[in-house]
């Protein structure tokens, strides 16, 4: 492909050298660089790519893009310079895999949570009325039912391209993506077209990246204002934040609620750890999903399903078939006949919502033991939030490790017993080790209990010191419930 076709859409500030060559490859990692490739050099946030540019040509590239001052001597070498690299990145991928997302229906789901359900919802759905669909999402990527690996909840533009244009050649007709905020920020999605975006809610999350709760919002509201007219623009407007996601988007506005009038409004009519009776619309059914938070993913699924222009009598009926995803709200029966329930909650509003929509099912017939533990190297703040959520939500706590990465466990555990008083932290144990923690958990459960296994769900690995040993709550249940 030609250097100037990539270049059509990229805001270029400078060219130095020849712009009619061809490009054999595309690279923001320098060492992946091959013979006359280009390298995007992008200003990341822990490692700077204008720092890499002589490791790149050293590996043969013949193209540098770049937003940074940079040496620019080297004789046979393309330099172009833009007024942004990360945005140039997306375009550039864009182009050089022909355009993917613009020959699928691309739908992105932003918010703090529920992006994994809702998105995976999605794409169990149109498989379910016949159309073949593609996944972007943080437990998995799927194309037409073959898995791949996930490594971010969005991945970098390139990955990203790559994956829709692997859609595209299987057949796709529909794709749905998580849209974290990190990519939007660092527009890992420039040159996307979507065909809607969809509002889950905003709860603290991702200080350590983005500072402050504005500078969150703002995030999420960009890719609102950027989805184009033809798109829609579907938002949860029972959270504070639901409707300033409309404020400047060209797109159509649609609505859901559970507790105002909207396009699509639900009503809860019943509560087991089975499932839920709810009504849509008017229309009654039965799904097999635990929990408020969960009505609102299904109304967002259903309502994206309806402004894709399918039937939504068909909606409805898949809707009552859709199971929950793998680490969400997931029910492990012992044979006590306690109940362990290993969910992903890793943010204070998340943990809020599983432990409230425990209660409403158990209404008061047992008691909620709750092991829980706090992410290294991401937003401390909100470690005491999550102990005191916790606390306040159950009737006994264990405070262990997550994925500690480069912390220490124990320090983190600290941080969270931090925001506990001492009354609260008489129903309150400290147990660096993960599975000695669920293992007393499972000691401490009688007849008729909850334990809730917090903050890991899907994820079958625990980081430390930058190394995934094998760690799986789900198994380790299992294992003590010998099932």
């Amino acid at each position: 492909m030609k250097l100037q076709d990539l270049l059509k859409h990229v805001d270029v500030v400078d060219i130095k050298g020849e712009d009619n060559i061809d490009v054999t490859g595309i690279f923001t990692d320098s060492r992946k660089s091959i013979e006359g490739s280009a390298f995007i050099a992008l200003a990341g946030v822990q490692v700077d790519g204008h720092q890499y540019v002589d490791n790149a040509l050293g590996l043969g590239a013949k193209i540098v893009i770049h937003q940074e001052e940079i040496d620019t001597t080297k004789t046979g070498i393309t330099y172009i310079k833009v007024k942004d690299s990360a945005d140039a990145a997306g375009k550039i991928a864009t182009h050089w895999y022909g355009d993917p997302s613009s020959k699928l229906k691309l739908v992105g789901v932003t918010g703090t949570n529920g992006k994994t359900t809702t998105a995976t919802l999605l794409y169990e759905m149109f498989r379910k009325l016949g159309y073949k669909a593609g996944l972007l999402s943080t437990v998995a990527n799927y194309v037409d039912g073959k898995e791949y690996h996930a490594t971010h909840t969005t991945p970098d533009p390139l990955s990203l391209n790559e994956m829709l244009a692997k859609m595209v050649d299987a057949g796709c007709d529909y794709a749905f993506m998580e849209v974290s905020s990190h990519a939007i920020h660092q527009k890992r999605i420039s040159g996307l077209r979507f065909e809607g975006g969809v509002f889950t809610n905003l709860t603290q999350d991702h200080l350590d990246y983005h500072k402050t709760m504005e500078e969150y919002l703002k995030a999420k509201k960009m890719f609102f204002d950027n989805l184009p007219g033809t798109a829609f623009a579907l938002t949860n407007i029972d959270d504070k934040n639901g409707l300033v996601m409309l404020q400047n988007t060209k797109a159509k506005k649609q609505t859901y609620s559970v507790r105002t009038l909207a396009d699509f409004k639900a009503k809860i009519l019943e509560k087991h750890f089975d499932g839920t009776a709810i009504e849509i619309n008017g229309k009654e059914l039965q799904v097999q999903f635990v929990g408020v938070f969960n009505v609102y993913n299904l109304l967002a699924v259903y309502g994206a399903t309806v402004l894709l222009g399918q039937d939504s009598d068909k909606a409805m009926l898949i809707l009552s078939t859709l199971k929950p995803v793998s680490g969400r709200f997931e029910t492990i029966r012992s044979p006590e006949d306690f109940t362990a329930i290993v969910d992903y909650a890793h943010t204070p509003d998340a943990l809020t919502n599983v432990l409230e929509a425990i209660h409403e099912v158990l209404n008061g017939k047992g008691r909620v033991i709750t092991v829980v533990g706090c992410g290294g190297n991401r937003d401390k703040t909100k470690r005491p939030i999550m102990a005191r959520e916790a606390v306040r939500l159950s009737d006994q706590v264990i405070l262990t490790s997550d994925n500690p990465r480069y912390e220490e466990p124990q320090a983190i555990i600290n941080d969270m017993a931090d925001g506990l008083n001492s009354q609260q932290m008489k129903k309150t144990l400290l147990i660096t080790e993960r599975e000695q923690a669920i293992k007393t958990a499972c000691t401490l459960a009688k007849a008729g209990d909850v334990i809730l296994i917090a903050g890991k769900g899907h994820e079958d690995y625990q980081d430390v010191k930058g190394v995934k040993h094998h760690f799986d709550d789900r198994e380790i249940v299992r294992n003590i419930f010998s099932i």
